[in-house]
């Protein structure tokens, strides 16, 4: 015990604020404190001491002060939030807590579902009306029913239901249905696809276990399928296939036996629908093109998903089909909701105090990060405080992430820290709690549909954190509720489409009169000889383009770094980001350790090399970036309020010039920089907005450095309106790059990913809204720094160490385009400074 109480002798906690002060209390006695920040906390302790002899600290503490300032609840508030909603003990003393500020207290309880048909009246084949029986199924949900009666009939139906409300059978029964009906032996009839192989390894055995009992025959194929078995699959088709799109992928366009079994199929099933948003999904729209044109009948299509927002527009477009949507509902089972921003500590360590609370009753918890990194130096905290925790994250080892799933469901691990990855429906077992980091509420949803599946009271919590859109959210807690994530695809995407032309041709020649939508890129392609055209059809190059389409991924296009530890292959990261996390002495975090990356190499060989550091070093690294924009075409163009904002593609050049150390433990998102010895250089193109801010000319007149104090507004104004419009946007921040060219007032927002996502041209539909939510955000952040802080206007992904940044001449930027300022698009120049 490092420091104890002047007054009881128990444990003082000293903890840092976000707007830098340090809070000291005692939790025993509630004596507490705020001093100004100071790095050594033996020099804070010291001043708390004095300031308690002088007779200036007590009980009563800051209360009064803190409700004043509105960094917690006062208790009366509490009390009217509580009103009759009864919250057990957990539940109370979190509300109670003097640590946050409570925005949003709910009981959230589904309308019992509407029940619809008894089974025996819906004209089943006996064999499954029997064996739903057997299985104490007497009767359907509603929306299963109309699912059953939808499918049977041949429509292309979009399911959308709750996490756990039977979604599965409401596709699986009329499948075999159809199959009893019109299936042919040795022949696929159906395709389930699910995103990931975890998740179709997870729902095969319930499919098959059904199916079986019907004398269905399923086969799971992926990559982790033994050769014995993909010889017995292709040798005797089974009549429902199990797969993921990765496979449908690489088999059409080799031409395998295996794709040789996929001409029969009738009907594509795809669950967890909305993971197809994004460059994923514009590929996967693609595919489902391509398993159209080898196949001998047309397709039906069955699309199932917990949460998608425009669900019938999405999948119309993804599947080019017409489709009609099936509402339904399902859970059981009370879950107490809270939203809470974290005042008087940082995010994760309000994440940690959560996640302790309710390991420490027994309860199961799952706590969801939005990124790889905040889901290890979460782990790496909690087990600190003696949780029994482990990471499960994309870019670990399947075996690695399987053996968490087994540990969390056999009991023998009390919480996993994940990333969305465990949003999709893989079975963990029993689930008390949900902790998330700030998402969109549909994905909330979602994520807390894995809590009290069996009955039992749930608990899931919202926290807010250092981040504008969080700021925002504290004091307009019901605008949370309104701003649905939005799922995106762009079939235009030239990069995609390059690719996936030659994917088709490769899967079946293309015939003259066919793909005339396509002609443009199949016409470049026979220029650059990739195609070539042998008896009136178009045919590939396979020898020009073969190590093209085998380096190309449908995740997310672009070569990947794979990383190495003791010379064995532990994962591996996709570029242009690779390049920001494994330069030469990046901290790496894997599977909750820290290692440091003692080699790269690139771009030749793509590899990187780990080796161990002491556990107690104090720092990760976050990269320095600069980047160059050019714009090569202007697609749309309008004006917003006043100024004019075009949507275009960007050719972007992008540098990787050192690294900062950050202090572990702290969301300072500033540090020490090192510069690289050579800088990491990558240049890709892809899509965005340019738009042009207004000057502040009344900031720039009171300013010592008018030159600073602009740039630095626009760089501040570049990044409150990515992060702040987060939700507007349907939370495509992640997806989201940004530049501001010196004091051009040129601002650049564009795609993250090679050849664009859509993610862009959401910002743009909503972008007079995203403007005012911006302006929002800056007015009503309370801090007094002249940079702002990371409620406001710092960026955890800014490639410039937070600096030059200028709340007020954002403020007043932002105050004058919502006012309706007019600005005309002007040409960058040669000399404007990129700050990202």
């Amino acid at each position: 015990m490092k420091f104890s109480c002047p007054k009881c002798k128990s444990k003082i906690e000293i903890q840092k604020t976000f707007n830098k002060k340090m809070h000291v209390s005692c939790g025993k006695c509630g004596i507490e404190d705020l001093l100004e920040f100071a790095k050594n906390p033996d020099e804070v302790f010291l001043e708390f001491l004095a300031r308690y002899d002088q007779g200036l600290v007590h009980e009563k503490g800051l209360e009064e002060n803190l409700k004043d300032e509105g960094i917690v609840r006062a208790e009366s508030e509490i009390k009217s939030l509580i009103g009759e909603k009864n919250p057990d003990k957990i539940t109370e003393d979190i509300l109670y807590s003097k640590k946050d500020y409570i925005s949003e207290y709910k009981v959230l309880s589904n309308p019992e579902p509407k029940m619809g048909s008894k089974i025996e009246d819906l004209g089943l084949e006996d064999e499954i009306t029997d064996h739903l029986s057997d299985l104490g199924i007497n009767q359907f949900y509603k929306f299963q029913e109309e699912s059953i009666a939808e499918i049977i009939f041949g429509e292309n139906i979009i399911i959308e239901a709750p996490t756990a409300s039977g979604k599965t059978e409401a596709f699986l029964i009329p499948v075999i249905q159809k199959i009893k009906k019109e299936g042919v032996e040795g022949n696929v009839f159906a395709i389930f696809v699910y995103p990931t192989k975890a998740l179709a390894r997870d729902q095969y055995p319930k499919i098959k276990n059904f199916a079986n009992k019907i004398g269905i025959r399923v086969g799971v194929f992926d990559g982790d399928t033994k050769l014995e078995e993909r010889r017995d699959i292709t040798d005797n088709p089974p009549h429902i296939l199990v797969t993921n799109f990765d496979v449908l992928h690489y088999h059409m366009w080799h031409q395998t036996k295996f794709s040789s079994i996929l001409t029969s199929t009738q009907m594509l099933v795809v669950d967890e629908a909305h993971v197809y948003s994004g460059i994923f999904g514009t590929n996967v729209h693609y595919i489902i093109k391509r398993l159209k044109r080898i196949c001998t009948k047309n397709i039906q299509f069955v699309a199932a998903s917990a949460t998608l927002d425009a669900a019938k527009e999405f999948c119309q477009e993804l599947f080019g089909e017409k489709m009609q949507l099936i509402h339904g509902s399902g859970k059981k089972g009370q879950t107490d909701f809270v939203m809470m921003f974290p005042s008087l500590r940082t995010q994760r360590a309000l994440m940690v105090d959560l996640t302790k609370r309710l390991t420490q009753k027994n309860h199961k918890t799952m706590v969801f990060n939005n990124s790889h990194l905040n889901s290890e130096l979460l782990a790496i905290q909690a087990k600190k405080q003696k949780v029994n925790i482990k990471v499960h994250r994309a870019g670990l080892m399947a075996n690695y992430r399987a053996s968490v799933e087994k540990q969390f469901k056999e009991d023998s691990l009390d919480a996993i820290s994940c990333t969305p990855t465990l949003e999709l429906g893989i079975d963990v077992g029993n689930v008390d709690g949900v902790i998330s980091s700030t998402i969109p509420v549909n994905r909330l949803t979602q994520r807390i549909g894995r809590a009290a599946r069996k009955g039992q009271r749930g608990y899931a919590f919202l926290a807010l954190g250092n981040d504008p859109i969080s700021q925002y959210y504290k004091n307009h807690p019901d605008d949370y509720f309104e701003d649905i994530e939005k799922t995106y695809i762009d079939p235009k995407n030239p990069f995609v489409e390059e690719f996936q032309v030659l994917a088709m041709a490769c899967d079946r020649p293309i015939s003259k009169h066919e793909l005339k939508e396509h002609q443009e890129i199949i016409e470049h392609h026979l220029i650059n000889e990739n195609l070539k055209e042998f008896n009136n059809r178009i045919i590939p190059n396979f020898d020009k383009i073969n190590s093209m389409l085998n380096e190309y991924s449908i995740r997310g296009i672009g070569k990947s770094i794979d990383i190495f530890l003791n010379e064995k292959k532990v994962g591996d990261r996709i570029l242009p980001i690779a390049l920001e996390e494994l330069h030469k002495d990046a901290i790496y975090f894997l599977a909750g350790v820290r290692y440091r990356v003692k080699e790269l190499n690139y771009p030749k060989k793509n590899y990187a090399k780990l080796e161990k550091i002491p556990r107690d070093y104090p720092y990760y690294t976050k990269s320095l970036t600069e980047e160059w924009p050019t714009i090569e075409t202007v697609y749309e163009q309008r004006i917003a309020n006043g100024i004019e904002v075009a949507f275009c593609k960007l050719h972007i050049e992008k540098k990787v010039y050192g690294y900062v150390n950050i202090e572990l433990g702290q969301d300072i998102t500033q540090g020490e920089k090192v510069m690289l010895d050579e800088p990491l250089e990558y240049d890709f193109v892809t899509k965005g907005i340019v738009f042009h801010a207004p000057r502040p000319t009344k900031i720039i007149e009171e300013s010592e450095d008018e030159e600073y104090t602009e740039a630095s507004g626009y760089h501040a104004t570049e990044h409150v309106v990515i992060e702040g419009s987060n939700m507007i946007t349907g939370g495509v921040s992640q997806d989201l790059g940004g530049i501001s060219l010196g004091t051009s007032g040129l601002i650049f927002v564009y795609d993250g990913a090679i050849g664009g996502s859509g993610a862009s041209k959401a910002l743009y539909d909503r972008f007079e809204k995203a403007l005012e939510r911006s302006m929002n955000i800056v007015k009503e952040c309370p801090c007094e720094s002249e940079a702002g802080c990371p409620r406001c206007t710092f960026s955890y992904r800014c490639g410039n160490n937070n600096e030059y940044l200028h709340k007020y001449s954002a403020l007043e930027i932002l105050d004058r385009i919502n006012n309706g300022e007019k600005t005309k698009l002007i040409d960058p120049t040669e000399g404007d400074r990129p700050l990202v």
